[in-house]
């Protein structure tokens, strides 16, 4: 390749100057991508290249959107990842364990309670059956 040469187009060089070493990629800019790459005729590889993204990153848009992704962002709701799930269903477990817990230690005391009630005597003192003659 000639440096005079006008036909053919110079190499195409992206300099990054952040300090950020991933670029970060909107929904929208993700749904574009993926949109691009089911078209008649584009293909992922060929998408990828264009944009300067691993093809690997682009077939993992492409799963999440089609298990149901798109359906996320239609709805505009955040996708939560897979380990945040596993993190909050530990949690409800947790939770569920210490009120089933809490709850058992109400029916015990409960029932220690009516037992305690049922053996402790009633007595009435003599003062209290004569309330009529206010001495107490």
């Amino acid at each position: 390749m000639s440096l005079s040469d006008p036909i053919t187009p110079s190499p195409r060089v992206e300099v990054l100057t952040s300090v950020q070493r991933r670029r970060r990629w909107s929904v929208n800019e993700k749904v574009r991508l993926v949109e691009e790459a089911m078209q008649p005729g584009s293909s992922v590889s060929f998408v990828a290249r264009r944009y300067g993204i691993s093809p690997s990153l682009l077939f993992t848009w492409k799963r999440r959107m089609l298990e149901g992704g798109h359906q996320a962002v239609q709805a505009d709701e955040d996708v939560v990842g897979t380990s945040r799930v596993r993190e909050l269903e530990r949690r409800v477990r947790d939770l569920e364990r210490l009120l089933g817990r809490k709850t058992m230690e109400a029916e015990i005391l409960r029932e220690a309670l009516d037992l305690a009630r049922a053996k402790k005597p009633t007595l009435l003192l003599p003062s209290w059956g004569a309330a009529g003659d206010g001495s107490r």
